[in-house]
């Protein structure tokens, strides 16, 4: 039990934040334990947090009641090539978790998502995971990072808009995606998966989403409540669907890689 990883607000400030974690008032430290649920997710941890890897995820799933309709599921190619899977994001922890439920058995667990490092605070699952850190010091090593991640031998997911889906005129969407997965995908010659996500985070979540991005905050302040949106999204059952392959040699020169990435986008929604 001692070997347990348990998530320690206090600890995370310390080492985001470093000597300036001493000036954040009490109060505010409280207020971040609650909203994360750290003695929620301490307890499923101890309940848990021995398992490694998919029987990790299924542990997650069986805690959480979470269940998922997959429609396309023949679309997946069982061949012996790697391919790039790119999903909508509109959740923030069960999409991730989620795809890494479905996926990961058909692959054998061959698959690596590129994700921001805060996942990285459960090593239980750190095998799936391609750390990126987009916002601190090793934002330089984001090339880097993601050409080995291409480059290796396992199929990559992506949530290419980088952020959870936003809510603008009363419609759930992504932001829109970025054009690396499809540069990247040209370039290891991997065809790409399109998958739909259907879900939605709270009212609550949106509105400060927007505000944030409203007032020109740098830091993205709603992802300190997807843990909370987590616990929230609790019991539900997603719909998934799984489009067919995108050849690699469809992204030629009649559109740009930005052009490109949006046509995957509106592939996906229209799924």
């Amino acid at each position: 039990m001692n070997d347990i990883i348990q998530i320690d607000v206090e600890k995370i400030l310390a080492s985001k934040a470093g000597k300036k974690a001493r000036y954040v008032p009490r109060f505010v430290v409280s207020y971040l334990k609650k909203i994360i649920h750290q003695d929620e997710v301490n307890e499923a941890l101890r309940q848990f947090g021995h398992k490694q890897d998919l029987d990790f995820i299924n542990a997650f799933m069986e805690y959480f009641n979470n269940s998922f309709e997959v429609h396309g599921i023949e679309n997946l190619p069982q061949d012996d090539r790697k391919y790039t899977f790119v999903s909508n994001h509109p959740l923030g922890a069960q999409d991730g978790l989620g795809l890494a439920y479905i996926l990961g058995p058909i692959y054998k667990g061959k698959i690596k998502f590129l994700v921001n490092d805060l996942l990285m605070n459960f090593p239980q699952i750190s095998s799936f995971w391609v750390p990126i850190n987009k916002t601190g010091k090793q934002a330089r090593n984001f090339p880097q990072q993601v050409n080995a991640a291409f480059q290796g031998d396992n199929h990559i997911v992506m949530f290419p808009a980088g952020l959870c889906s936003r809510k603008k005129r009363g419609i759930i969407k992504d932001l829109p995606w970025k054009k690396t997965f499809i540069t990247k995908s040209i370039q290891s010659q991997r065809d790409i998966i399109p998958i739909h996500f259907e879900g939605e985070n709270s009212k609550f979540f949106y509105r400060l989403a927007n505000i944030n991005q409203m007032l020109g905050i740098k830091f993205n302040i709603a992802m300190l409540y997807l843990s909370d949106e987590m616990f929230k999204n609790r019991n539900k059952k997603f719909k998934v669907t799984i489009g067919k392959p995108i050849p690699w040699q469809t992204f030629d020169k009649t559109k740009n890689a930005t052009e490109w990435a949006q046509y995957v986008q509106n592939a996906v929604y229209a799924l």
